[in-house]
């Protein structure tokens, strides 16, 4: 009995030794992979610049429209029917030049009477005022004639507006386009009988994006291409204050300054911009942008870390931008190894390279 009794404390003591070894060995442990040190992060090797400004000049291109310096539909100012055509399609025209006639007897005949009736109404005033001074005739009976023969001279004014309205002339000097009507045809307000241009001096009309609205001054000069690849120079005299709220677009106007004589009005036109900053930008490479859904950034190098930048850019070509805000000179950003860059990485620098 008591070799079975001591044999059992004999195993119950190596049990309790194995257990608290264990116990201790899992402590041991644990403090061993707690109290050990977090790998360093790898530097990334990657390309840097350093920014500087430098002037730079961009071409921009825009779609124009050639027009007419001065482009009118002629249309009577009543209807009625034609007396007179006097429209020479292609032909040359001064200004002033009758063009159109539209039948007037009944306003003449008017006329006529009016002017009958402020000749005898003339005629009274004079006599009541021989009257008047000699007091032979009240004031009063003097003013009502006078009022007559205001009265007459007004009709005799109105009538001749309405002859004038009858008369289709030339408001400047230019060339006739195509005409629509024929001699004797009733025409209304509303009917176009012919088409005036002067083209001696034509005018160009493009729109640019609203971004670029910096680019374009009135007194500029451009280029205008045409259709058959000649160029002309053009100089800017409008910049329409209005921005389409539609298109965020705006109008520019120019005149071409020599002859045009491969250009007609509504000619498809190419317009070149040269846009230049004397006192120069911040240009990168457009490779090291990362675009995101809001914002572009790139990764800007700070004591030899990494940190995402927002910028906002203006001009851009295939292989350069203009950063108008987000860098300053002398910022360093990092040209490769975009991808693999996070925020707060480490850089190593592989290469310097210049813009």
């Amino acid at each position: 009995m008591m070799n079975i009794h001591s044999r059992s404390i004999r195993i119950l003591f190596t049990l309790m030794v194995g257990v608290v070894l264990v116990v201790c060995s899992t402590a041991c442990g644990g403090k061993s992979e707690a109290t050990k040190e977090k790998p360093a992060a790898v530097p990334v090797d990657a390309d840097i610049m350093i920014i500087k400004k430098e002037p730079f000049t961009f071409g921009i291109e825009a779609n124009g429209s050639v027009l007419a310096n001065e482009f009118v539909e002629l249309k009577p100012e009543i209807s009625g029917r034609l007396t007179l055509l006097n429209i020479n399609e292609g032909n040359h025209v001064n200004e002033g030049t009758l063009l159109a006639k539209i039948y007037d007897e009944d306003l003449q005949a008017q006329l006529r009477k009016f002017q009958s009736q402020l000749d005898i109404a003339d005629k009274t005033v004079q006599r009541f005022k021989k009257l008047l001074d000699i007091n032979g005739l009240n004031q009063q009976e003097y003013d009502q004639a006078v009022s007559v023969a205001d009265g007459l001279r007004a009709d005799v004014d109105f009538t001749k507006a309405q002859i004038r309205k009858t008369e289709i002339r030339a408001p400047f000097s230019g060339i006739i386009g195509l005409r629509s009507v024929s001699p004797g045809a009733y025409v209304s307000q509303a009917e176009v009988m012919a088409t005036l241009q002067q083209v001696n001096n034509l005018k160009v009309d493009f729109v640019l994006p609203e971004g670029q609205m910096n680019s374009i001054k009135s007194g500029m000069m451009v280029s205008v291409k045409s259709a058959q690849g000649k160029e002309h120079q053009a100089k800017v005299i409008a910049v329409e204050p209005q921005i389409n709220a539609g298109t965020r677009n705006v109008k520019v106007r120019a005149v071409i300054q020599d002859k045009a004589d491969d250009v007609s009005p509504g000619s498809f036109v190419v317009i070149g911009i040269n846009d230049s900053s004397a006192e120069g930008s911040i240009l990168i490479p457009t490779s090291c942008i990362v675009p995101e859904s809001r914002t572009k950034r790139v990764a800007l190098i700070k004591n030899g870390l990494v940190q995402m930048q927002d910028i906002e850019t203006g001009y851009r070509t295939a292989e350069r931008a203009v950063v108008t805000s987000g860098l300053n000179e002398g910022d360093t950003i990092a040209l490769s190894g975009i991808l693999f860059l996070k925020p707060g990485a480490p850089i190593s620098i592989r290469k310097v390279i210049s813009q």
